[in-house]
């Protein structure tokens, strides 16, 4: 009985140290990645949206790799746009790119 008792209790430790890092899509490339691999673009108001390092900024938010290339892709499939079900203006693109240019250097 005893034997089958640490037996569980062996089990049961196993099991607990094994976590499952979350997945996110980027919406540029369409890839599934670790969270901590991505940046998340929050959505604070209308028409104000930022690059939210901590990921836990209010608001709505979409995931991106950390690369222009990336954003290119997401400005040219639209993926920001079908994210936050609202049309995006240039403005606001540029300032998302230049707030990548510090992840890329």
């Amino acid at each position: 009985m005893m034997k089958s008792m640490t037996k569980n209790i062996m089990m049961k430790n196993s099991m607990m140290k094994k976590k499952n890092k979350p997945l996110r899509k980027c919406i540029g490339c369409n890839e599934m990645k670790e969270k901590s691999e991505l940046i998340r673009v929050a959505k604070i108001s209308d028409e104000k949206f930022v690059l939210d390092e901590t990921g836990a900024q209010n608001g709505r938010g979409a995931y991106i790799c950390k690369s222009k290339s990336c954003l290119q892709k997401a400005i040219k499939n639209k993926g920001l746009e079908r994210s936050f079900k609202c049309k995006i203006s240039t403005d606001i693109y540029n300032g998302l790119e230049q707030e990548l240019n510090k992840y890329e250097a």
